[in-house]
């Protein structure tokens, strides 16, 4: 059994996978428009924002050993993400401030990168789509 994180990002969502490619070397895995869709939706409310064809309806990345799935949702505005944080374990405290710097831009440091009692590197960070990120290097 396996638990993956799936987030929607409101009509961002392939803005957020090329900053994830760039900022963390993510690596998608699959991904379908909503135009790709074998069994369009039907109906009022049922589907994404009318004009949104183009739009993730699925995608599938992985960083590092992580799968992380998105979508675009319903494509409606601005995405949200409350009560929940993603964690990247670095293997040496400069890949944890590589990692911290590049969710930082454009982002809101939460927590500078800082040694704790818990960690010679730990920091958080909500990048610039609202994931909060907790970045750390176990002592």
């Amino acid at each position: 059994m396996t638990v993956e994180p799936y987030l929607f990002f409101d009509g961002r969502c392939e803005e957020a996978i090329n900053f994830y490619r760039s900022a963390l070397g993510a690596e998608v895995i699959a991904m379908m428009r909503f135009k790709e869709n074998p069994e369009p939706q039907g109906g009022p409310g049922s589907g994404p924002a009318p004009g949104s064809e183009e739009k993730i309806m699925h995608a599938l990345f992985r960083i590092g050993e992580s799968k992380v799935m998105a979508s675009d949702g319903m494509a409606g505005g601005k995405p949200e993400f409350k009560g929940i944080s993603l964690t990247l374990n670095a293997g040496t405290d400069d890949e944890a401030k590589q990692l911290f710097n590049a969710l930082s831009e454009g982002g809101q440091v939460q927590m500078p990168l800082g040694k704790t009692f818990y960690a010679s590197s730990f920091g958080m960070v909500a990048d610039r789509f609202g994931v909060s990120w907790m970045v750390i290097t176990a002592s």
